[in-house]
């Protein structure tokens, strides 16, 4: 019998092993950058002629990414000294290297537009379209970054002595409360509930984002509270070709549920052609708003219960499936798409027991997901077809951490939110442009070998 073999898997490692040439030329080739350009042009035929190459500037800041360069001091210093780099990234020999400066008004002009999240929406296309991502789960998470700058020094607030006193008369609680509502009236977009978001618009909610750096708190591995001045980078993940779907960048005081509902909104309108049946979250998203967005959706919410100090409901477990009279659990069966019924089956327990055969334990149990779309999901939550979706949602931690150890997201250098930003966004193309690049070769050596 003859000896198949198979070729080996190209990675992200093996792509960082490559010629700077050849690894830069396969990344460049997935990033259309036209749309960049077409931001840049001069607008007008008066006034002097553009001397920039922009086309290798923006190039180089690409490799800038990908070589781990740290500032825009060093970019120029190597273009300046490396013409091998030099070439690689779109300069001639005769083309005038940009300035510090130069970099830094291309980019004001940039961060001014959108057009970097169209250039990623075009990327994605075309993997989708290529055929490099058919996941049936997207995974959801945030990450921290720190800001450049250090936090600035709190004034201590001035302590106001409470008045004593017995109930507010029913004047003073009139306009305690008109003052509440006047409050609650005037918060922004991302100050008010979860629930807020539903009726809101994709551009809305990107638009008022707030992206200034602020203090961020987390728990880490051990449960202790981590504190950190800056941002958080939100992102949707396809939990097996590992692409950022969609992303978004906020201030670091920013609530990671209140992240989700525009990324799940993002995922149906700005990729329509992409195809999911499941949405995988952690305790951190369990909002009744978040799962009714992914019911619009026409998905499964996946996403860890956080019992909030809940009692546990009567006649049912923790994983709220139905329990027999002597409080065995009912063992999940199936899902009816059409009816949008999960189906029980008696215990195991109850096989041998003397009520079978009474009314009091029945041999089907059925409950409608509607019911209570935060408790019931298909498949059924604490079922093991639940947990082995649940267990990709460690496919975006993977992804965060490709970001930092490779993509530079841990080295923001610029001081303010819009700039701090377009460090995100650029490093989360080069990351989908890099996966990109990864899956043309190993289709090439697949072909190869067959």
């Amino acid at each position: 019998m003859p000896i198949i073999r198979q070729g080996g898997l190209f990675g992200l490692q093996e792509l960082y092993d490559l010629e700077p040439t050849h690894r830069l030329d396969a990344i460049f080739s997935t990033i259309d950058i036209e749309p960049i350009l077409t931001v840049l042009s001069k607008r007008s035929r008066v006034g002097s002629p553009v001397k920039l190459n922009y086309v290798g500037m923006i190039y180089s800041l690409v490799a800038r990414i990908t070589e781990r360069i740290p500032t825009i001091k060093d970019l120029v210093k190597r273009l300046k000294n490396d013409f091998v780099f030099r070439l690689d990234c779109g300069f001639l020999f005769s083309d005038w290297i940009p300035s510090e400066s130069s970099y830094s008004r291309m980019i004001k002009k940039i961060v001014k537009s959108n057009v970097m999240e169209r250039v990623e929406e075009t990327l994605l296309t075309q993997a989708i379209t290529e055929g490099f991502i058919s996941d049936n789960t997207v995974a959801i998470d945030a990450t921290h970054i720190e800001a450049r700058d250090h936090a600035p020094f709190k004034e201590k607030d001035s302590i106001v002595p409470s008045k004593k006193g017995g109930r507010k008369s029913k004047e003073e609680k009139e306009k305690w409360l008109q003052e509440k509502a006047d409050k609650e009236a005037n918060l922004s977009l991302y100050e008010k509930t979860i629930e807020a978001q539903l009726d809101a618009s994709i551009n809305e909610l990107r638009s008022l984002i707030p992206i200034d750096p602020k203090w961020g708190i987390k728990k880490n591995s051990e449960g202790k509270n981590v504190f950190w001045f800056g941002y958080k980078g939100h992102l949707a993940v396809s939990t097996k070709s590992q692409y950022i779907l969609q992303s978004l960048f906020s201030s670091g005081n920013l609530n990671d549920g209140k992240a989700a509902i525009p990324l799940l909104k993002g995922l149906k309108e700005r990729l329509p052609q992409l195809h999911f049946d499941y949405v995988t979250m952690d305790a951190g998203y369990d909002s009744p708003a978040i799962y009714k967005q992914v019911y619009q959706l026409g998905r499964q919410s996946i996403i860890a219960y956080n019992k909030r100090n809940e009692p546990e409901p009567l006649g049912f477990d923790k994983n709220f499936a139905p329990t027999c009279v002597r409080e065995y659990s009912y063992r999940y069966d199936s899902y009816d798409a059409k009816y949008e019924t999960l189906k029980y089956t008696r215990p195991k327990e109850c096989k041998d027991c003397p009520l079978s055969e009474d009314s009091l334990c029945q041999k089907v149990y059925k409950v409608k997901i509607t019911t209570d779309l935060r408790r019931y999901s298909a498949p059924a939550r604490g079922s093991v077809a639940w947990k082995q979706i649940y267990k990709e949602r460690t496919a975006v931690e993977r992804v965060n951490a490709y970001l930092k150890e490779y993509f530079q997201l841990n080295n923001v250098r610029y001081r303010t939110g819009r700039k701090a930003k377009f460090h995100f966004d650029l490093s989360v193309l080069v990351y989908n442009a890099s996966k990109l690049a990864i899956d043309r070769i190993n289709q090439q050596l697949n072909q190869k070998v067959a």
